[in-house]
């Protein structure tokens, strides 16, 4: 399976008054690692959209498991968790600098026209992503 790996330093504004982080930044952390794990696999999101085509959030799952606080850092996993023409669901785990897992979950994405709220196939708008997503989640 392919794993990426995308650290992130934990910054004073994203925790609460005890340095806490809130926990809707968790979600922010796994949309950075999407994007990553998108440029590692050989694309980008953007020259996607500058085809007119996005990829919104139809579902999001996360488990909290472990605080997390100023000024630590974080390697979040990211890989693909199930993927078809219309869909992707990417997986995803938080670690703590010990290696402990603070969170996990997925999120689900389609691809729709902009202005549009019908999904497109993949494999018609980009067939190379498709055939490399393919190659990915077999792996």
């Amino acid at each position: 399976m392919f794993i990426t790996e995308t650290e992130i330093a934990v910054r004073y504004a994203e925790t609460d008054k005890m340095g806490v982080v809130y926990h809707a930044n968790y979600l922010i952390w796994c949309e950075v690692a999407r994007t990553d794990f998108i440029e590692k696999a050989g694309f980008k999101y953007a020259d996607m959209e500058a085809e007119g085509i996005i990829s919104p959030v139809i579902n999001i799952n996360l488990n909290y498991k472990q605080s997390v606080t100023y000024p630590e850092k974080v390697i979040v996993r990211s890989w693909i968790e199930s993927y078809s023409k219309l869909r992707t669901v990417y997986g995803y785990e938080i670690l703590n600098a010990s290696g402990a897992v603070v969170a996990d979950g997925t999120s689900t994405h389609v691809l729709l026209k902009k202005g549009s709220d019908r999904p497109i196939r993949l494999d018609r708008h980009f067939p190379e992503w498709h055939v490399k997503y393919m190659e990915l989640y077999e792996q």
